[in-house]
């Protein structure tokens, strides 16, 4: 691109960004998501005219519409609680709605936005029709009983019910939103309805859920990764990796990366990170399984209980030594310093399995690096796409076996790493996944929106 062309692209996205920041007051992170999304779409939009000319960017930032709602709902000791809840339903031009449900404190409509902006080109890259969208509250369950989650989750229903359904938007799970938490909000909705129908993802297997359906978007990273070191002709097996987070994400990226023969050091929590000294081995593994899925539990416990397990209390684990990493835990927690960390100890790829876990000045260090930076709207694409696979179980009475939807997962992100490098590859031997998958995900949205005219 000329150079005069490229300061003709800033200057437009400068502009576009005054104008969604004058509309979205007050929520800084779908400035951020919309931003890291425009700065690249522009000059590929200022090459396309009819994209331009048809306001297709005005279009995909500003939801088909938002629901609001109130959920009151009583604890065991019967005191009545009120709290905020949303669906921010973004764009259905290639299909339902989709996008998961997120249940804590830091829910706000801003973070919605974000994450259903992100979720209309995830859901695009996995070459399946599903539109995007996102939901949730600032109800806390950690702490709360079983009784108290169903008393929620049965209130939480009541208000949404109404606004989805199988061919209109097809919620699933999130942060603080698990199997509990979906089988509660299933029933509610059952009996609100009377209808049993593929309205909800990450069901129980007893009940219409899916094989892979926990493990999808840890595996489909590191299946990403994969792709991403077969470009260099170099694979997973004896590598050194860091992950943080410790939920589901987590745990089946560490599950898989042992799989495949990495050493995987490190997990964390909110509480800091720990450090496996040799790596995790499948005894740390079930261990981090129990404590975290059964116990909900703080990774001070792992670092008691062997003692090759060190704890860092308040850290992150970005000054380790690693040559594969995955952010894993939640938005802006890998930052410019500790991205130039992580390349100055020799990171040669990146695959984030939370979503918009790096902020523009970490995303600037890797690509300034030519690290291979996978963004988690492709990385961690595999969760929704097992949700999708769930949702066509449903729509078929049917119920695949483990092993075909694995298969089908490694398919689904093998074709993301394509439409990656379709858009993104620079004719020099780097491949610019944040504009590919950028680039990739707004061209089958804006060519279904154009063909439906003005809606």
């Amino acid at each position: 691109m000329s150079e005069d062309l490229t300061q003709v692209a800033k200057t437009r996205t400068d502009k576009f960004m005054e104008g969604v920041i004058w509309r979205n007051p007050g929520q800084p992170e779908f400035h951020q998501a919309v931003h890291e999304v425009v700065e690249w779409l522009m000059p590929f939009i200022l090459a396309n005219p009819r994209y331009q000319e048809s306001k297709l960017l005005e279009r995909l930032t500003e939801p088909d519409r938002v629901v609001s709602f109130r959920v009151t709902w009583e604890d065991d000791a019967g005191q009545v609680h009120v709290n905020r809840a949303w669906r921010v339903q973004m764009n259905n031009a290639i299909g339902a709605y989709k996008g998961g449900l997120r249940f804590h404190p830091s829910v706000t409509e801003g973070t919605l936005k974000f994450l259903a902006f992100e979720q209309v080109f995830k859901n695009a890259l996995t070459t399946l029709p599903m539109g995007g969208g996102k939901g949730g509250s600032n109800f806390n369950p950690k702490g709360r009983s079983d009784r108290e989650v169903m008393r929620f989750c049965q209130a939480f229903m009541t208000g949404l019910y109404r606004f989805i359904g199988a061919n209109v938007d097809v919620p699933a799970g999130d942060i603080g939103v698990g199997g509990r938490e979906v089988s509660y909000l299933f029933g509610q909705y059952r009996r609100l309805t009377n209808q049993f129908e593929g309205m909800i993802t990450g069901k129980g297997l007893s009940f219409g859920g899916s094989p892979i359906r926990t493990e999808a978007t840890g595996y489909g990273t590191v299946y990403f990764v994969q792709n991403m070191l077969a470009e260099r002709d170099i694979g997973v097996e004896g590598r050194t990796a860091i992950v943080s987070g410790s939920g589901n994400v987590a745990i089946y990226c560490v599950e898989k990366l042992l799989h495949l023969g990495a050493k995987v050091l490190t997990v964390s929590d909110s509480g800091g990170y720990v450090r496996v000294k040799d790596g995790f081995t499948e005894e740390h593994l079930a261990y981090l399984k129990e404590l975290k899925e059964a116990r909900r539990g703080r990774l001070t416990e792992m670092a008691e209980k062997f003692s090759d397990v060190e704890h860092f209390a308040g850290q992150k684990p970005w000054g380790e030594t690693a040559e594969l990493v995955f952010p894993c835990a939640t938005q802006n927690e890998l930052d410019g310093a500790a991205a130039c960390q992580l390349v100055e100890n020799g990171a040669i790829a990146v695959a984030e399995g939370a979503n918009m876990p790096t902020d523009l000045d970490g995303i600037k260090c890797f690509l300034d690096s030519k690290v291979m930076y996978g963004p988690g709207k492709a990385a961690n694409a595999g969760g929704v796409a097992v949700s999708g696979l769930e949702q066509t179980q449903n729509a078929q009475r049917m119920s695949w076996s483990r092993e075909e939807v694995d298969k089908t997962l490694r398919d689904i992100m093998a074709k993301i790493h394509t439409q990656c490098v379709t858009y993104g590859h620079d004719g020099n031997g780097y491949v610019n996944y944040v504009k590919g998958a950028n680039v990739g995900g707004f061209v089958k949205v804006a060519d279904a929106v154009l063909a439906c005219g003005l809606m």
